[in-house]
């Protein structure tokens, strides 16, 4: 059980990844202030350690999170005050300072509400067999209000987002990959070693390039492609004189793994 009754993020540096878990499995992960406060900061640590190249977010415990500690939060957000402070990483990434280092998702078990909006904010989510998906703020009164319904839309299609936000049905892994949240199943128990190979793969890539591909897919996601097209010469060209290609010419010349610096 968790030390701490209001839940707590752990977070632990492993080589060049950062494991950040959910850590209140005896309220389901429901998540509290505190525990917001604290993924935000762990979020932020991703994005200032340059020894870091990605993220991996998991949860202790049998089930990814319930969703909300409604009478924890619901105060705040009557008054209308963030969960997100000031000056920190924003989970969602829905303002600044954004995340621009890739970030894998490892589900299993009840994934409610906050739980689809951090799984579609990340960048590659893994889920377990028994996961069951559910965005159920409208049987609770409210709505998601971090990311799902324009991120559902855009990865499902107008009617199928519609269909789970407006009746809060529960959905299955099998339809979360048919709808595009998830990129893959796995047996339970699997996701998290699953997460962290993929992580570690992309980890091994150039850093500056792996930064600059999210950069690019996200302004052409938002600004659309002419905007974001209008940005690829100029990348590319600095991407091309930056030391990480150089290494990777030789690396390929000399048939050897590439040894990438983030330089």
């Amino acid at each position: 059980m968790s030390h701490d009754a209001a839940g707590s993020i752990r977070v632990e540096a492993r080589e060049s990844l950062l494991l950040i878990g959910i850590d209140r499995p005896e309220k389901r992960n429901g998540f509290t202030p505190q525990m917001f406060a604290q993924l935000a900061a762990a979020y932020t640590r991703l994005e200032s350690d340059e020894a870091l190249r990605c993220g991996v977010l998991y949860a202790e415990g049998a089930h990814f999170t319930a969703g909300l500690d409604l009478p924890a939060i619901a105060p705040l957000r009557r008054e209308g005050k963030p969960l997100i402070p000031d000056g920190l990483v924003d989970p969602y990434n829905l303002r600044d300072p954004v995340r621009t280092k890739p970030l894998v998702v490892a589900l299993k078990g009840i994934c409610f509400t906050v739980a689809i909006e951090l799984m579609l904010a990340a960048d590659i989510a893994v889920a377990a067999q028994d996961c069951r998906f559910a965005q159920l703020e409208v049987k609770r009164g409210i709505m998601a209000a971090c990311g799902a319904p324009f991120r559902m839309v855009e990865r499902a299609g107008w009617g199928n987002a519609m269909r789970l936000l407006l009746t809060g049905d529960e959905f299955d892994a099998a339809e979360a990959l048919r709808l595009g949240f998830v990129q893959e199943i796995v047996a339970a128990g699997e996701e998290f070693t699953r997460a962290i190979a993929i992580a570690q793969s992309i980890a091994l890539q150039a850093p500056l390039a792996v930064k600059a591909t999210l950069a690019f897919a996200r302004l052409a996601s938002t600004a659309g492609w002419v905007a974001a097209q209008a940005t690829a010469s100029s990348v590319q060209q600095s991407l091309y004189n930056s030391e990480d290609a150089r290494e990777a010419l030789l690396a390929f010349t000399d048939k050897r793994t590439a040894r990438f610096l983030g330089r």
